[in-house]
């Protein structure tokens, strides 16, 4: 196929110029992965070797196990799941021209390394804590917020339990540490807190039992209020600054107002649960007690001294479901699918999928310090990470024969499509009107309003929509970056610069789709060149049909 040849001609250049750049970036002080790959590997090995024995072994008549994925659909899945775009045309021909039979692995350790990590997997938990926000005054700490997790995941060894106890025991101003995130998603109202800080680091959605003992879980109704009963002396006040923000801080000297700025939240220094019988009582007194392991403090401690040791409590090894919860989310999110689905309701009384493999991948994440790019570093050396991908399975089908294939994050969309089109929509301004997408904001964040998504719910839930479809195709913000005639898009200059019709088709399929072609695929192209009005014009369309084909928007 002309393709392979002319992959094979340009191949030698760009694999000396991607090595020696990832060489570079390897020494340039970016972090470097904390588990060597042989030790990664002999995890993932085990990993495998008990999915076999648990669920793949007999798989169901008609069911059978995908093959390992090829090299581009590989590289493509690393790079959007690790550092949240894909490869370019030219590492895509160095990468599947590597003879070495450590080069996935070896990949894996380069993109852990990479500063683009922190910033995506930063996108992500971003997304987790504010979008299931109680009020858009939230959006004020999305930036600081990416910030502070970028920082935590660039980290040499992003240890999932310091991440986790910052958040808890946060306090200064939204704008400046980000950790205060989660409070300020919820204005730091107790029972919003508390609820969130149990569904996002335990998986447990012990909300249900606000009003009543949980419908389907052993949680009962005063479990759940003695956990809110940590957070009442958390205070958020807006500062009357220019512009205007909040801090987060203690609240211990009482609910009258003694200082400067407007107190947001109930202003008590106890919870009470309220009596469902006389609503207008004070209701009960809670003394914060720690669910999931039974320890308490003492009615009148201070907000510093529930929140530390609710931080403690919540992070230690002997409480399960703080590894269960972010393995089965890290598992999700590079699968396709979680032991435990939804992935953010786990607890004693649900059974995971293959509950053997789970347990040896917390144990070994929790031997590891809760090292973050130890836990990814496995999963993505697996064969479930690395098999071919198919749709969503049946209820009736085995687990992870197959990784899932899901719709983008925005951020990653997003990035995508700057990729393709060779221009990075949100350079400059994030304020204020701007042509694009139809809101308010910079391009990227109309971007995330037209195709952001709660990345907790399950990915089958996930439905494209009408005005996602029209503002791929008609978005001029798009348009013009792509547009044959217009003299500085990306379609322009490579029409420009490449005379060969079949080389320019498996140019736009690397930089679209991250792989060449089929024949079938590439003689369509040139059939509608021959049938077209001009070269121009052919290769626009093409170029469309590729940006807004299923296989652009989906992560395979």
């Amino acid at each position: 196929m002309f393709a392979q040849n002319l992959r094979v001609f340009v191949a030698q250049f760009a694999f000396a110029t991607v090595v020696a750049a990832n060489i570079s970036r390897a020494d340039d002080s970016q972090p470097q992965p904390p588990a060597s790959a042989q030790a990664a590997q002999t995890a993932a090995a085990e990993v495998d070797r008990l999915l076999i024995e648990e669920v793949l072994r007999e798989l169901p008549v008609g069911q059978n196990l995908a093959p390992p994925t090829g090299d581009e659909a590989f590289l493509r899945r690393a790079y959007l799941d690790f550092v949240g775009e894909p490869p370019t045309p030219g590492e895509i021909s160095a990468f599947c021209l590597d003879p070495s039979g450590e080069k996935r692995a070896k990949l894996i350790e380069r993109l852990l390394a990479d500063e683009r990590f922190g910033r995506n997997w930063g996108r992500y938990w971003r997304d987790v804590i504010l979008f299931r926000r109680s009020a858009d005054q939230a959006l004020l700490a999305s930036q600081s917020l990416e910030t502070f997790l970028t920082e935590q995941f660039n980290g040499p060894q992003p240890r999932w339990n310091e991440i986790a106890k910052a958040f808890i025991v946060a306090q200064g101003n939204v704008y400046d540490q980000g950790e205060t995130g989660l409070f300020m998603a919820h204005l730091a109202e107790p029972v919003e807190v508390a609820a969130e800080t149990s569904r996002i680091f335990l998986g447990i959605q012990i909300q249900c039992a606000q009003c009543h003992d949980h419908p389907t879980d052993r949680w009962k109704r005063q479990q759940f209020h003695e956990l809110v009963a940590f957070f009442p002396r958390a205070s958020l006040r807006r500062r009357p600054t220019q512009p205007p923000t909040f801090e987060l801080t203690s609240l211990d000297f009482g609910p009258q107002m003694r200082r400067p700025g407007m107190m947001i939240g109930r202003g008590s220094l106890e919870h009470f649960m309220p009596d469902l019988k006389d609503p207008s009582s004070q209701g009960s007194l809670m003394t914060p007690v720690f669910f999931a392991t039974g320890q308490q403090l003492k009615t009148g401690a201070s907000d510093k001294e529930r929140r530390n040791s609710l931080a403690d409590w919540l992070t230690a090894a002997d409480n399960p479901w703080f590894a269960r919860a972010i393995v089965n989310r890290v598992w999700a999110e590079l699968v396709g699918e979680g032991f435990y689905e939804p992935i953010d309701d786990l607890g004693p009384d649900r059974q995971a999928s293959a509950p053997q493999t789970l347990d040896y991948l917390c144990r070994q994440f929790v031997a590891n310090g809760y090292d973050v790019k130890w836990l990814m570093q496995t999963v993505a050396g697996t064969a479930a990470y690395q098999r071919e991908s198919r749709p969503r399975r049946m209820p009736d089908e085995a687990p992870f024969a197959a990784n899932v294939a899901y719709r983008l994050r925005s951020d990653q969309l997003f990035d995508a499509l700057s990729l393709a089109v060779g221009a990075y929509f949100d350079a400059g301004p994030q304020t204020g009107p701007r042509p694009g997408f139809g809101f308010r904001g910079g391009p990227r964040q109309q971007f995330s309003q037209q195709f952001g998504y709660d990345p907790s719910v399950r990915r089958d839930e996930i439905t494209s929509t009408i005005p996602q479809a029209l503002a791929m195709m008609n978005s001029p913000l798009v348009n013009q970056r792509y547009a044959a005639r217009q003299p500085n898009s990306v379609l322009a200059k490579l029409l420009a610069s490449q005379p060969d019709d079949e080389a320019l088709a498996v140019e736009l399929y690397l930089r679209c789709l991250s792989r060449e072609p089929s024949d079938a695929e590439l003689a369509v192209c040139l059939d509608h060149l021959k049938t077209s009005r001009s070269r121009p014009d052919a290769f626009e369309d093409l170029f469309w049909a590729l940006l807004n084909s299923q296989e652009f928007l989906f992560r395979n």
